[in-house]
């Protein structure tokens, strides 16, 4: 495998780690409605036969800071949502008036947001280490590389750096993504 495969195949891999980390991100309670709370729970429709994201069978808008209102594309899976909403872990009761589901979002409370801030810190934590995983994962294909008389000492040498630097830069990235939510949660 050349350098520029392996530099490339690292950055990817990273990047992936960080993308990930943002998905999960946007599923975390903050005090704030958020359509993100809610759009990727998965909503078993009898009627469909099939499991499907919530995004997928309804709009989703918060139209105050305090309220996150569904709108069915088809009013008959409204009690499908409800009963998906109810059994997450999202910890909010669902509202309903046959047409729409509104979710009031209570203030957190000190205790649970310091539990939540905890949550965010070990997805970002998890997240450093898959990103170190990968920089493992380069290393031992530049040492493989090595071994092979494909690389030099010197390129093998240099292409660890790079990997090293852009390990560094995505941690970074970790790093103020869970600083930035962590912010938002305390000042909701």
């Amino acid at each position: 495998m050349s350098a520029d495969d392996i530099e490339k195949q690292c950055k990817g891999g990273m990047a992936k780690c960080v993308d990930f980390l943002k998905e999960e991100l946007r599923g975390v309670r903050t005090g704030r409605a958020a359509p993100g709370l809610v759009e990727h729970l998965r909503v078993e429709v009898a009627s469909y036969g099939s499991t499907m994201q919530l995004r997928e069978l309804a709009t989703i808008s918060a139209p105050d800071a305090a309220t996150i209102l569904i709108k069915p594309y088809d009013p008959g899976t409204v009690k499908d949502i409800e009963k998906a909403i109810q059994s997450s872990d999202v910890g909010i009761t669902p509202a309903s008036d046959g047409k729409m589901i509104r979710l009031p979002i209570p203030p957190l409370s000190g205790e649970r947001r310091g539990q939540l801030v905890n949550q965010v810190r070990k997805m970002g934590e998890a997240q450093k280490v898959a990103l170190r995983n990968v920089r493992r994962d380069a290393n031992k294909q530049i040492d493989a590389a090595q071994k092979e008389s494909t690389l030099s000492e010197d390129d093998a040498k240099s292409l660890k750096d790079r990997v090293q630097k852009l390990t560094k830069q995505h941690e970074d990235e970790v790093d103020s993504l869970v600083a930035a939510k962590a912010a938002e949660m305390e000042e909701a």
